[in-house]
């Protein structure tokens, strides 16, 4: 009797177990049920090439005067991402997508900004800021923006804000005034101009009263912050004493002062006989590349 008993005390128990046990099976299937499955981790984006837009336009001031193939330092990986747009839009054959900003690049360059439909400065072949970014959409990001600013009056001649600006470091360092003799955006103004005058970034200095070293002192100061300077003289050409300043990268330049400063970089004087740089040597610097060291 005892026996039986304690078999089914035994037996009880081990129901009272597994029953228990079921419970919290349930419990945690229950559980599991009621909780909402984790979100899936999203996918990693691509991030898009970089384009150094400052590298990009002083590329396509550089490169078309080359007289070989020889890249601008810095500026591949940039140009070869908008010449990969501008194939992409039908406007460039493959063969001259390889980062070198040259003259076929430039065409097809200003034929997107007509695309877009700009005409005149907006349309010259050189990047502008707005042209640079719609070419990129989800291609590119654009970094170190620039651009000329607004129109403004200077001595009675009209100049852009960055010229301004450029002007004003320079008078700085010099320690007194420059007049002006001519302005920018004067298309047509002075034929022996060459058409340098008809766009954006380009000056002309009157030096009446300055002493050769004066005048070469200024050429240095306008160099260094930037500007492609000469001074020029009656034996070069039908004008007056004067200095002659194209500001680097200013995106308004004419065609005609794109190839000046093109031809500064390259040890040249900016005239139409390529000879050499007869100004003061220093290391060749924008505007912006001047601001961040000083």
């Amino acid at each position: 009797m005892a026996s039986a008993l304690k078999t089914r005390n035994a037996l009880t128990r081990l129901l009272t177990a597994a029953a228990v046990l079921s419970g919290l099976v349930l419990s945690t299937a229950q559980a599991q049920a009621a909780t909402p499955p984790l979100p899936e981790a999203p996918a990693a984006t691509v991030a898009l090439p970089v384009v150094d837009m400052e590298a990009t336009v002083l590329a396509a001031q550089i490169d078309p005067r080359r007289p070989d193939s020889t890249l601008t330092p810095g500026a591949h990986d940039s140009v070869l991402a908008v010449e990969q747009a501008l194939q992409a839009r039908g406007l460039l054959d493959a063969k001259w997508v390889d980062g070198y900003f040259g003259t076929t690049t430039i065409a097809a360059y200003a034929a997107y900004q007509r695309s877009l439909g700009y005409s005149g400065l907006d349309a010259n072949g050189l990047p502008g800021f707005s042209s640079l970014t719609a070419l990129g959409q989800g291609r590119y990001t654009v970094t170190h923006q620039i651009g000329p600013g607004a129109k403004l009056q200077r001595d009675g001649y009209t100049v852009n804000t960055r010229t301004q600006a450029m002007l004003t470091e320079a008078e700085r360092l010099l320690g007194f005034h420059l007049t002006l003799d001519q302005g920018s955006y004067n298309p047509g103004g002075d034929p022996t101009s060459a058409g340098t005058h008809d766009g954006g970034g380009v000056v002309d200095i009157n030096v009446d009263g300055m002493t050769a070293g004066t005048r070469t002192s200024v050429a240095l100061a306008l160099r260094k912050v930037g500007f492609a300077a000469w001074v020029r003289n009656p034996t070069q050409g039908n004008w007056p004493w004067h200095i002659h300043a194209a500001a680097i990268n200013d995106t308004d330049l004419a065609t005609q002062a794109q190839n000046q400063t093109g031809d500064y970089y390259l040890g040249l004087n900016g005239l139409a006989n390529h000879g050499a740089d007869d100004g003061p040597r220093i290391a060749i610097q924008t505007w912006e590349e001047y601001q961040r060291t000083h």
